[in-house]
């Protein structure tokens, strides 16, 4: 399984519509951008590394109160074993109307030879 499909997965299981990138639909009232960030190879021995680190940003953004739903995505990542290196409201779109908030996660995948 990669970052980007379980990220999807956890996204369709809260309930939220979700894309990676930009979202491209009429956005509704709610709705999360995956952004991949980084892939490193920072945990390793031995010259040749077993793990590989994936990122990535979640981008929720929300017209009306975003807090019970940051709450139950954060709930659900770290159920999944995700490790958060960061939460942090990003701002008010006035142009837009949603609130937006960032989620940024970690997880190790093994190397598959």
């Amino acid at each position: 399984m990669s970052l980007l499909s379980e990220l999807t997965d956890i996204a369709e299981g809260c309930g939220l519509p979700v894309e990676t990138g930009v979202f491209s639909d009429e956005p509704p009232k709610e709705y999360l951008v995956i952004t991949p960030m980084a892939d490193t190879f920072a945990l390793h021995a031995d010259n040749l590394p077993e793990f590989e680190t994936q990122e990535a940003r979640l981008s929720l953004f929300a017209k009306g109160n975003y807090t019970q739903r940051k709450e139950q995505l954060s709930k659900a990542l770290l159920t999944a074993d995700f490790v958060i290196t960061d939460r942090r409201y990003i701002g008010h779109e006035d142009d837009t109307g949603y609130h937006h908030y960032a989620i940024d996660v970690a997880k190790l995948y093994g190397l598959e030879e």
